[in-house]
């Protein structure tokens, strides 16, 4: 029996009051590991009423020493990481302290948490995260201007599919995207996003082709715990509702499996979701854009692509224009290209610009992008001539060139490496341009002409005359 003090304090009012108002369930033995105080958390945890337990003795309930007995025979503070109780269908944590009175071991004092309720907050801590991750991932890819200016183009139509893209921008029309690849369609897909009411919300890619048809509905609509095998315990979100309030682009939507297709429409014409392994519907507040590189017409008719699918897809369709059909985009790419990898404007010799001219370009933009990096590279004094560029790239047939540096016996090459010193020497002299094209003896046209062919900063050159 527990001393007289302690029994007059489980007895207290304001003590039983405390005791029911805390979360964790407490439990208190005396020496004989008789029960004899729980609180309204134990009897909700364990399934028990106070009345039906007290005055029992631990020993007779446990079929082994708990660490309530063991915390009394050691002395000393015990707990339990992780126990399950098979009365309340739970897993539970749980810490024993023994009670002294007169420096002797009177009974002991355990509380224990049902974890369940932590598992939920840890559920919803990893899903914050996940969405965390996506929108600092989206605010570090955010275009500037509303990404229209990260479409560089000089082509008449490609500026009329620009006009489009921030006009259907304004509504929630759902949009499809086509193009070859490499040709541009994720950064339109951000033209529209960027321009759109759902500016500030998230801006969710998801590669159609990339995931594993078995895996692609848990990563569009997320799983509960235990799903399936490898599944997380507290269950994962999925792609649309990291999307809430934004947009998700589903790249390569050609390759999707038709099974997949199927809930995919589904999820279109009701606007909420399910969970792998789940009953409860989610509402979506989401703005679909789709993109691919194949003819969905021809799918269709191979039955690879469903028909209402499509029809619900192509509400808005917006077609990509590759780079062999606008080579005038070819010269400014080059410039803004160069710049980006070498830091500064770089020439590039008439010989050069017309092998990549003549190039057809297959991959588009993308590899465009991935010739000039290498060119780049292996330029030599500020200067991209023939030798600068991929190999592949060469005229069949043609001799490999001669780097820059070596004697150069190509007038053109040259002429042009001569043509741009002096252009600049002459705006540096002149900073009235009028003055420098008269100088240079050569029409204003044909001055702004060369001005782009060699990547010329007209304001770069003004700003270092200014500081001198």
């Amino acid at each position: 029996m527990f001393p007289p003090k302690y029994m007059e304090l489980f007895n207290n009012e304001i003590f039983i009051d405390i005791m029911n108002g805390i979360d964790d369930a407490v439990m208190i033995i005396d020496r004989n590991t008789q029960i004899v105080f729980v609180n309204k958390a134990y009897e909700d945890l364990f399934n028990v009423t106070k009345s039906g337990i007290s005055g029992r003795y631990l020993r007779d309930i446990e079929t082994e020493d708990t660490i309530a007995i063991k915390s009394m025979e050691t002395g000393e503070r015990m707990s339990h990481k992780l126990q399950h109780v098979e009365s309340a269908k739970m897993d539970s944590v749980g810490v024993s302290t023994p009670l002294y009175c007169d420096g002797k071991i009177v009974g002991s004092v355990s509380l224990f948490n049902n974890t369940s309720r932590y598992i939920e907050l840890a559920t919803k801590l990893q899903r914050s995260k996940e969405l965390t991750k996506y929108l600092e991932e989206q605010l570090n890819d955010i275009p500037t201007t509303n990404g229209v200016k990260d479409f560089i183009t000089v082509n008449s139509h490609m500026k009329h599919i620009l006009g489009l893209a921030v006009k259907v921008a304004k509504t929630d029309a759902t949009v499809l995207i086509r193009g070859e690849s490499g040709s541009g369609k994720e950064v339109m897909a951000k033209i529209v996003h960027f321009n759109s009411a759902r500016a500030n919300g998230p801006f969710i890619k998801v590669n159609c082709a990339a995931i594993p048809d078995n895996l692609l509905e848990s990563e569009l609509f997320g799983y509960e715990g235990g799903a399936f095998t490898g599944a997380r315990k507290e269950g994962k979100p999925g792609k649309f509702e990291q999307a809430q309030g934004g947009t998700i682009f589903l790249d390569e939507i050609g390759d999707m499996d038709v099974s997949m297709q199927v809930k995919l429409l589904r999820v279109i014409q009701e606007r909420e979701i399910e969970h792998v392994g789940g009953s409860r519907t989610i509402p979506l507040d989401v703005r679909i854009i789709t993109a691919t590189n194949q003819d969905l017409r021809e799918l269709i008719k191979e039955k690879r692509f469903r028909q209402d699918l499509y029809y619900r897809l192509n509400v808005i369709e917006i077609l990509i224009t590759p780079l062999r059909q606008r080579k005038e985009d070819i010269p400014v790419l080059v410039h803004h290209f160069t710049r980006k990898y070498s830091g500064r404007d770089m020439g590039v010799t008439s010989s050069a610009m017309e092998c990549l001219g003549a190039h057809d370009w297959p991959g588009n933009v993308r590899e465009l992008q991935n010739a000039l990096e290498y060119a780049c590279i292996m330029s030599y004094d500020n200067v991209i001539d023939t030798h600068s560029l991929p190999q592949y790239l060469w005229s069949e047939g043609e001799a490999e060139p001669k780097p820059a540096w070596e004697m150069n016996y190509n007038l053109k090459d040259m002429v042009s490496i001569l043509e741009r010193d002096l252009i600049v020497q002459a705006l540096k002299k002149y900073p009235n341009k009028s003055k420098a094209i008269q100088v240079l003896g050569i029409s204003r046209s044909n001055f702004y002409d060369k001005i782009r062919c060699y990547g010329i900063n007209l304001d770069e050159i003004e700003a270092a005359e200014d500081e001198e």
